[in-house]
């Protein structure tokens, strides 16, 4: 009839009648080989075991244990019985969700420490809003009572974050070895006979080209093989539909643009990279690396510098500048819409296919640029003539046909706007990264608020934004605003956001905010009270209601780190209106605005 009671570091005070559970239970086998629960009890009583750590499916084994150590007269360790990890169909993770060894994982590309951070945030956090530990940092603090009951899911997409941070604290050199590893498991480079200069420069360029969106150290030579391909169509009809690519294509500037590339090509005046000095386009003048993709490398000689002026000289020439001169460049050179910086693409690809190079052309998927060339003009014959001059000379030449006559006054204004005009610089003018319109960004209200239970810095919040139910949505914004200064509030929310978990709360989406710049004070951007709850905001210039206007899917918002490209752009003005590239974010009943001048939007 006794009970035995234990105070368990998780779960709080459990206890069982013994004689109904576990009755007069086996100690011995008829073999005389003793059962499980008798040999960990002794094994504990005799190491001095002062705490236990185990799942949850150990509970009722403590009951067998406990009532084994009490017969010895040992005393018994503290326990902590941790709740299951669950696959993301929420079900016990087994082998059916793969088994996946931790070979693999090094495999994938993903680091040690990374995987001991990720693993260590499954059931537990220190008690703030930080997910990010060396080794060092989860031992100093590390507490075994702020191990939470709620089950934990195993979620790529958060270890492949985990892992992402990870790669970003470290430098370019310190993860050579690790990409040369993953360029080996996908056979793209070769090791007999080659020049180990050739190789270390080849695995350098390609760590330091990825390094800004990596996530795995696979993505390094993932990102190296697809730059080496060359993905245009055969014909222009082949592109998709409504596909940003062939939208360009149709508005005129590719063909013309092309035409002049291929000139060039063929009369030896386009700039390649110099064999010389193939790290040129990796390096600043100083000789450090770079990892942002907005930097230019190299000295005023350099390569990189020469296709810079080599684009001014051709933006001049044609009349065309911004995103109308780059995105034709890139889709002719690279086959892409979007990607890294094409000098150090065109780059890669010179190392690749230089003699003596060191990558395996057939694993690689190399197309030479004289090949590329020779698409390219294959795609261009088959463009319709329709689309071989831009609209926008179809436009002026359309007004040049017009018969009326403008007043004196009128073209002394017109001249003075185009004067002012060309003073003032557009912020989009050297924008290559996605459309605005990737993103869902919508009108919401805050109907519910409360402060995160073992997250010191960190809200949880119940949005409304226009769906069934309403969004569960985590933010660090304790520090800055009060639960009265967020409740009944109407917000901007980024909707396409996959959802992850937060210091274990399921947050699914992100309040846009304006912060000053030391990030010292960070307030809500405010919505016209008129705003109707569920709008897309829009952005002036560009189409939200095309067939190319619909947002990402969430998973390509992160991992095309799409946020990430876009929110450099994202600004208030000197009014405290938070605009992209200085365009207003609107809703129907007008300008957004912030407090915050000259800030930015995140």
């Amino acid at each position: 009839g006794s009970r035995v009671v234990i105070d368990d570091a998780v779960r709080g005070t459990v206890s069982w009648d013994a004689d109904a559970t576990v009755g007069d239970f086996i100690l011995l086998r008829s073999s005389g080989v003793p059962v499980y629960n008798f040999c960990v009890a002794v094994d504990d009583a005799s190491m001095g075991i002062t705490t236990v750590i185990r799942a949850e499916e150990h509970l009722t084994n403590t009951l067998r244990q406990g009532l084994i150590l009490d017969a010895l007269g040992a005393p018994r360790p503290r326990y902590a019985h941790c709740s299951l990890i669950l696959g993301e169909d929420k079900q016990k993770l087994s082998k059916r969700h793969g088994a996946t060894s931790c070979n693999q994982f090094r495999l994938d590309g993903f680091l040690p420490d990374a995987m001991i951070n990720y693993l260590a945030l499954l059931g537990w956090n220190d008690g703030t809003d930080n997910e990010i530990f060396a080794r060092d940092e989860l031992v100093d603090a590390f507490d075994i009572g702020r191990i939470v009951k709620s089950p934990s899911v195993f979620d790529m997409d958060k270890l492949r974050w985990v892992n992402s941070q990870h790669l970003k604290q470290m430098g370019v050199e310190e993860i050579l070895d690790l990409v040369e590893e993953q360029l080996h498991f996908m056979d793209m480079i070769v090791d007999e006979g080659v020049d180990e200069r050739r190789k270390r420069d080849f695995v350098f360029a390609s760590t330091a080209l990825a390094k800004q969106m990596m996530e795995t150290t696979q993505d390094a030579a993932s990102n190296a093989r697809e730059v080496l391909g060359y993905h245009l169509p055969k014909e222009f009809a082949d592109l998709a539909d409504g596909s940003e690519a062939k939208e360009m294509v149709k508005r005129g500037n590719f063909y013309a643009i092309s035409m002049k590339l291929l000139e060039m090509f063929d009369g030896g005046s386009f700039p390649m990279p110099d064999a010389g000095d193939p790290l040129a386009a990796f390096m600043d003048a100083s000789n450090k690396v770079i990892v942002e993709d907005n930097e230019v490398g190299g000295d005023a000689k350099s390569y990189p510098q020469e296709y810079k002026a080599t684009m001014k000289s051709m933006a001049k020439e044609m009349n065309v500048k911004g995103k109308n001169l780059f995105h034709p460049v890139r889709l002719a050179l690279t086959g892409e819409m979007s990607g890294q910086d094409v000098t150090k693409q065109l780059s890669l690809l010179a190392m690749a296919t230089s003699e003596g190079s060191v990558v395996n052309a057939e694993s690689a998927g190399i197309v030479p640029f004289e090949a590329r060339m020779e698409r390219l003009k294959i795609f261009c014959d088959s463009i319709p003539e329709e689309f071989r001059i831009s609209s926008q000379k179809k436009d002026d030449k359309g007004k040049n046909n017009d018969n009326g006559k403008s007043k004196k006054g009128q073209g002394d204004d017109a001249t003075k706007n185009e004067s002012q005009a060309a003073g003032a610089a557009d912020p989009l003018d050297s924008y290559e990264g996605p459309p605005i319109t990737a993103l869902d960004i919508r009108v919401g209200r805050i109907e519910r608020v409360w402060t995160h239970e073992d997250a010191d810095k960190l809200y949880c919040e119940e949005i409304d934004v226009g769906e069934d139910v309403p969004r569960q949505i985590a933010s660090g914004l304790r520090p800055y605003l009060s639960e009265e200064d967020l409740d009944g509030r109407m917000v901007l929310v980024l909707c396409n956001l996959k959802a992850r978990k937060l210091a274990g709360f399921p947050s699914h989406g992100m309040v846009l905010c304006a912060s000053n710049e030391d990030h010292t004070e960070v307030k809500l951007v405010s919505v016209p009270v008129d705003a109707k709850i569920g709008e897309r905001v829009t952005v002036p210039g560009f189409d939200f209601e095309g067939e190319g206007a619909a947002p990402f899917a969430e998973n390509k918002v992160g991992k095309k780190k799409v946020f990430e490209k876009i929110a450099p752009y994202l600004k208030t003005s000197e009014y405290g209106v938070p605009e992209f590239g200085g365009r207003p974010l609107l809703t129907s009943a007008g300008v957004c605005t912030s407090p915050i001048k000259n800030g930015s939007v995140s």
